[in-house]
């Protein structure tokens, strides 16, 4: 029987598209076998610690270490307890990988690595709640349902409201360098009020609503500069609320603007947005957006340097994790902004498609890890061009994101 024309043309199109490879099923297949190969490395170092430590954790009631961090400049993995800010990405990770294959080998993975994180419900001295809980926990509840990851991470959520400070209207971030800060308060933190919005429609208690949309505001008003470029730390007077500094802690000066500090912002904005429905929060996660890829420092590639006034650009680092963090946010911001979704979706499939042809690691090499070339902060000599758990996490997230977002026109997990 003889093929009507337009039956032949969609056959022809569809044997070229099985062609090319699934970005989303390409690296999840490639992060399947590194994550395997992340257990046997976790397990080595377990393994390997001395005695002396593991006891002296103890004592401490420092909990085990929980989760793979960075590989260090010479090879090793660095891995961390529950306490560490990063600590819940990689179980964050694994229920990326159910949720993506269905699998309950992942899901009784992401099962007993969460479990590490639970402790930190109650630690209130750190505003990094939500990296830690919400990642692990609040994925997993999203995933499973599990009531008891409920209550997690209700009690994570309240005693993240213990750091707000009334007359600052914020949340403060660190505990440390109380020489040189009073009441410091850092745009990642914009990334932690995820978990009191979902605290607020859960609990219906408007505390966590108010304090979210509070720190998000202040944030917003002394954070950034007029060109929407954003401060790393602002300190504040915790008595008058003034504010006393304004520095980029782990960015090259003080006006520079520190890569993935901008993308925490655009990320942070849009779920802002995303939650209150407020345009401000809108406008402002679209200006942040304009900021970074209007930039002339943004290489065509669109994985950004670890500065972008970085002094010896081109040779300096770049940063996968703040390239990772931006594209996730970007297919999300899409959805809010009818008359330049496409571009960013545009962009956001760039980077996924740059850093999935030339920042990947070698399959089974790099102690598990997904991508290369991410920087912590190359001012302290600390995690420079080296992998990086959260940028695997947001790398898994972005990819689920575009998935979703293609086949249900929603960015939304």
């Amino acid at each position: 029987m003889k093929l009507k024309t337009p039956l032949l043309l969609l056959l022809v199109a569809l044997t070229s598209c099985g062609n090319k490879p699934d970005l989303v099923q390409d690296n999840f297949s490639f992060a399947s076998t590194q994550l395997k190969q992340a257990f046997v490395e976790m397990d080595a170092v377990r393994s390997a610690e001395p005695r002396e430590k593991q006891a002296l954790r103890d004592k401490q009631n420092l909990g085990p270490l929980a989760s793979p961090r960075n590989v260090e400049a010479d090879g090793t993995l660095h891995m961390v307890i529950s306490r560490d800010w990063t600590s819940g990405f990689f179980p964050g990770e694994l229920w990326y990988m159910y949720e993506y294959t269905k699998d309950d080998f992942w899901k009784q993975k992401a099962r007993e690595q969460t479990a590490l994180i639970e402790r930190e419900k109650m630690n209130g001295g750190t505003h990094d709640m939500g990296f830690k809980v919400y990642c692990s926990f609040g994925n997993g509840y999203r995933l499973t349902g599990d009531a008891a990851y409920k209550d997690v991470l209700l009690q994570a959520a309240y005693t993240l409201t213990t750091r707000y400070k009334e007359n600052v209207g914020a949340i403060r971030s660190w505990d440390h360098s109380r020489d040189k800060w009073d009441c410091p308060v850092i745009i990642d933190n914009m990334m932690n009020l995820e978990l009191l919005f979902w605290a607020f429609k859960t609990s219906g208690d408007s505390l966590f609503y108010n304090v979210a949309v509070n720190h998000a505001r202040t944030t917003m008003k002394n954070h950034y500069r007029k060109d929407y470029s954003s401060y790393h730390v602002v300190d504040y007077d915790t008595i008058t609320g003034a504010v006393l500094h304004k520095h980029t802690h782990q960015g090259y000066a003080h006006e520079s603007a520190w890569s993935r500090g901008q993308a925490w912002g655009l990320y942070g904005y849009t779920l802002c947005y995303r939650e209150t429905g407020l345009p401000e929060f809108l406008e402002q996660a679209k200006q942040i957006e304009n900021f970074i890829f209007s930039h002339p420092n943004l290489p065509k590639d669109l994985i950004p340097y670890w500065d972008f006034n970085a002094p010896g650009i081109p040779a300096e680092p770049r940063d996968a994790s703040a390239a990772t963090v931006t594209a996730s946010a970007l297919y999300e911001l899409s959805m809010y902004d009818p008359a330049n979704g496409k571009d960013y979706v545009m962009k956001a499939n760039t980077i996924l498609e740059n850093l999935s042809k030339g920042y990947r690691t070698a399959p089974g090499k790099d102690r598990g890890f997904l991508l290369l070339h991410s920087t912590g902060s190359k001012m302290h000599n600390v995690e420079v061009d080296v992998p990086i758990v959260y940028a695997d996490y947001y790398y898994l997230e972005a990819l689920l994101r575009k998935q979703k977002l293609e086949k249900e026109g929603t960015a939304i997990l």
